[in-house]
């Protein structure tokens, strides 16, 4: 059925940017209300042990869907992007950077869009990672830590933001120059 609707190249784009991309976002939401509202002032000892499973969950299911979308773009779609057309081709709509870079209106989103989705979304697996290691170390004693939630809660929005923008490239890119 997919076959029919989607190339291979296109359904793996839609699983790293839409399918990956979607559980990242409801992952953060889920980590950063758990990191938010795991405070002395909100939560009685049962309400931490009720919290503390869900920022688990949402913490690991992040940088896990991190790492995914970032290695499934990374091997998979971003070589693709950069095929080199054979010499004499004129039709790029088949080599998405050639065709960026081919005009001078829309080699910016190679130029800094691929660029900042190529390094610069490295980080968030990374931070994702960091703070669920965090979180899975100390768990419910977070609670008696505002300061060292308060950097946790930094480095997850930072992790979100890296990828939000990455992800706002990639939208962008697609546009431009679908991987197809």
């Amino acid at each position: 059925m997919f076959s029919s609707l989607f190339t291979e190249h296109e359904l793996w784009a839609v699983i790293h940017g839409l399918v990956l991309g979607t559980l990242f976002l409801l992952a953060f939401g889920g980590g950063l209300a758990g990191l938010w509202s795991l405070q002395d002032r909100f939560v009685t000892p049962e309400g931490v042990a009720e919290r503390t499973p869900r920022l688990l969950w949402g913490t690991t299911i992040m940088a896990v869907v991190a790492w995914l979308t970032v290695l499934t773009g990374t091997f998979i779609v971003y070589p693709w992007y950069r095929a080199k057309p054979p010499a004499g081709t004129v039709d790029l709509s088949g080599f998405p950077r050639s065709l960026l870079l081919a005009d001078e209106k829309s080699a910016f989103w190679h130029n800094f869009g691929m660029e900042w989705k190529e390094h610069v979304a490295w980080t968030a697996p990374f931070l994702a990672t960091a703070v669920a290691f965090i979180v899975i170390y100390y768990g419910p004693r977070l609670v008696h830590h505002a300061e060292f939630r308060r950097v946790l809660l930094i480095m997850f929005t930072l992790a979100f933001m890296a990828a939000g923008v990455a992800g706002l490239f990639g939208a962008f890119i697609t546009k431009a120059a679908p991987v197809s």
